[in-house]
């Protein structure tokens, strides 16, 4: 997750870069709960459903897990799904979570947030609630596969709001729906919201078969502008608008080269040093993945990836395990190929996201297709373009050694 607000208030208010503590990093955790949806999302990387998957973890599998997870100090776990208010002990398993772990978060389609259920999700005391919302109106309700469900969202962004909970908005930017991207920006501001969540396209579940509706380059630049352009505007007008990205690490490189732009030499340096410091990509470091079965992932379009079960192993010993695929991940640098390998920017994004080149080529280490910027803005030679064959097979296929 690039976090643009943070980084940009750097350019007011420098401050020295953190350095790291010893021993190794502690992740987020995402824990798909449930796969259980009342939705029927385009671009959803769990393929969800409104029916019951079988083999979902117990509650007495979940509440361990979670014991787990308090004694193994996570800084933050982000209870997702499906819809994770569709779980029925959601409620159990979220109030003993705020007492093992310093953040909380839900990531919710919102459309339930209402009476009782937004009474519920106050008294838990989220630091934060995520609403997924993919454009205004009909537009949102096509890509949700839902008639009305833009409005009963929104209506959960309100209830959030008269609840003094923290809320902000996720939109995932495709070929379909970026014209929506300043509307929803306003509606931040119309509404109160607090945060802003842009998410890349990624190759996975229903996401993989409509890759064609990721967003040509020039559209994502578009949508960067947009940001950088808000961002701003709300330093210097005060009114705030907390504007995070994920899953295209590119956008540090696209805010480093607008900050040299529009500052001095001094400015640049610190927010390198700081976009440095960071690294990018965190798959297999920084984030960590439980599945609604258990399984534990480097993040959640891994999938196919899985290093253990929590109902077999913890979650502390897996992650701390000798798994190589987890070991090359956190290998910095990462033994990248095609342009990635030769970028001048490689050790502020750390490579990008690993998971698109691995579906399209079934190498993980090949470049990452959505990578927008240009040959020139990351020091490549013309021709240096690595050209794949699109991989037809299955990621996981033993007959395609990763390490």
């Amino acid at each position: 997750m690039f976090r643009l607000s943070e980084y940009m208030q750097q350019l007011v208010a420098p401050t020295p870069v953190r350095q790291r503590g010893p021993g190794p990093v502690k992740p987020v955790v995402i824990w798909n709960l449930t796969r259980r949806c009342n939705l029927k999302c385009r671009h959803c990387y769990t393929v969800s459903a409104d029916v019951d998957f079988p083999g979902e973890l117990s509650h007495e599998q979940a509440m361990e897990t979670l014991e787990d997870l308090g004694r193994f100090r996570v800084p933050a776990l982000i209870l997702s799904g499906g819809e994770p208010l569709g779980r029925k002990d959601i409620f159990e398993i979220a109030t003993r979570a705020r007492k093992l772990t310093r953040m909380l978060a839900l990531s919710t389609n919102g459309t339930t947030i209402v009476d009782e259920v937004a009474d519920k999700v106050a008294e838990v005391g989220f630091d934060y609630v995520g609403i997924s919302i993919d454009g205004i109106g009909e537009t949102n309700d096509w890509f949700r596969g839902v008639e009305g469900a833009f409005g009963d969202a929104l209506r959960g962004v309100r209830e959030c709001k008269k609840r003094g909970i923290r809320v902000g908005l996720r939109f995932t930017l495709t070929e379909g729906n970026h014209q929506h991207l300043g509307d929803l920006l306003k509606l931040c501001d119309d509404e109160g919201v607090d945060k802003f969540y842009l998410s890349h396209l990624v190759y996975a579940g229903r996401g993989d078969k409509n890759r064609g509706e990721d967003p040509a380059h020039l559209r994502t630049r578009h949508a960067l502008d947009l940001l950088l352009g808000r961002a701003w505007a709300g330093i210097e007008s005060g009114h705030k608008l907390d504007i995070v990205t994920g899953n295209n690490d590119a956008d540090a490189g696209y805010f480093l080269q607008w900050v040299e732009r529009n500052f001095d030499a001094s400015h640049v340096s610190n927010i390198r040093d700081h976009l440095t410091n960071w690294g990018g990509n965190a798959s297999g470091l920084g984030v960590a993945n439980i599945d609604n079965l258990g399984r534990v992932h480097p993040d959640t379009y891994w999938s196919d990836y899985t290093i253990g079960k929590v109902q077999e192993v913890p979650f502390s010993t897996l992650w701390t395990g000798d798994d190589p695929m987890l070991a090359t991940l956190r290998t910095r640098p990462r033994p990248l190929k095609g342009r990635c390998g030769v970028c001048k920017l490689r050790e502020i994004c750390g490579g990008n996201t690993r998971i698109r080149a691995l579906q399209l080529t079934g190498d993980p280490w090949a470049e990452d297709p959505a990578c927008y910027l240009s040959n020139d803005e990351i020091g490549v030679k013309d021709g240096e373009r690595l050209h794949v064959t699109p991989f037809r097979g299955k990621s996981h296929d033993p007959a395609h050694r990763f390490f």
